[in-house]
């Protein structure tokens, strides 16, 4: 009888063993990934917490300087997650047909125009004829900054001489080999640029000049977008990701000088520069019906400008994610 028992219970065990190992490997990864900027500042608590097992989704994180590193990844289906300019949401799902939609806002406006030297720019208007050192070609800023100029009679491509570059960090460094330079740069980038390039002032805030328009939309900088072959297969591991990552930015806007140290941890700015600059960056995090109506706003303020901004045509409804508990 006690032989009985104890082969019982030794069976228990190995089948609990077996199980808990079978939960183990069975455990979905989130492939997330984020722009070294503000994109990805908002998460770094929810990062740290996955790096300490206090999480309870699993991530695997990629950052990287520019969003078209990135794309070609969601496109593959080598990525599940990524935070990305707002028109490129929609860009990547007229080019996925579908397979993708946009879950949350996470960055309002956070790209300035600044001028070293001078203040010779009060006004949108008084960009013509300069010479504008920026990055983002062909998402958020660049569209931001086409709309800006239209709405002030100028044009981009006739008006103004733009040099790209490929990260905001390029940007900051042109900025210090030029008299008189004026470049667009987003937060972060702007407390760094204030660091190293002397008599530099913040020449216009573009959220501050969209809002002026009175266009009945919002200036969004940023989103999350998830592959919705991937939000479909894993409902509540995508719901709990959410959470997390809002808590996230909570903990980021409310803890400027903690969530600092985290920023400098995962390689995105210097914890000196981070604090400064967090205030500013506009992380936040809205979904539903909120965040529809006013991407929906933004991405038609784009389309009237240029249809290819957004990919060429307007999302439809099924580009925006509606979690199962709304």
């Amino acid at each position: 009888m006690k032989k009985m028992l104890a082969f019982i219970l030794m069976a228990a065990m190995v089948m609990s063993l077996t199980a808990a190992f079978a939960e183990v490997e069975d455990k979905v990864v989130i492939r997330l990934g984020g722009l070294k900027g503000a994109t990805s500042i908002g998460m770094v608590k929810l990062l740290n917490d996955a790096e300490n097992g206090e999480t309870q989704n699993t991530y695997d994180f990629t950052m990287a300087a520019a969003a078209d590193e990135l794309a070609p990844l969601m496109i593959k289906g080598e990525m599940d997650v990524l935070a990305v300019p707002a028109n490129l949401a929609s860009v990547l799902y007229n080019k996925t047909a579908g397979k993708v939609q946009f879950a949350a806002v996470n960055t309002l406006g956070v790209i300035y125009v600044v001028e070293k030297g001078g203040e010779t720019i009060q006004s949108v208007s008084d960009l013509k004829g300069k010479t504008i050192y920026a990055t983002g070609k062909g998402t958020t800023p660049e569209y931001a900054l086409r709309y800006l100029l239209s709405m002030h009679g100028l044009d981009i491509e006739k008006d103004v001489t733009m040099e790209w570059k490929s990260e905001p960090t390029e940007t900051v460094a042109a900025m210090k080999m030029q008299d008189n330079a004026v470049a667009m740069i987003p937060q972060p980038f702007v407390t760094v640029a204030q660091g190293q390039v002397e008599d530099l002032r913040v020449a216009l805030d573009l959220t501050a000049e969209w809002n002026a328009l009175e266009n009945d939309s919002m200036f969004i900088t940023a989103g999350l977008i998830v592959r919705k072959e991937f939000a479909e297969k894993n409902p509540e591991v995508f719901a709990t990701f959410l959470e997390e990552y809002k808590a996230s930015t909570e903990y980021v806007n409310q803890n400027p000088a903690e969530a600092a140290q985290l920023v400098e941890k995962y390689g995105i700015v210097k914890a000196a520069v981070a604090e400064k600059a967090i205030p500013f960056c506009n992380i936040t995090y809205i979904d539903g019906e909120e965040m529809k109506t006013a991407l929906n706003g933004y991405l038609n303020v784009l389309f009237e400008m240029n249809p290819a901004s957004v990919g060429g045509q307007l999302p439809g409804d099924d580009f925006y994610y509606v979690r199962l508990a709304q």
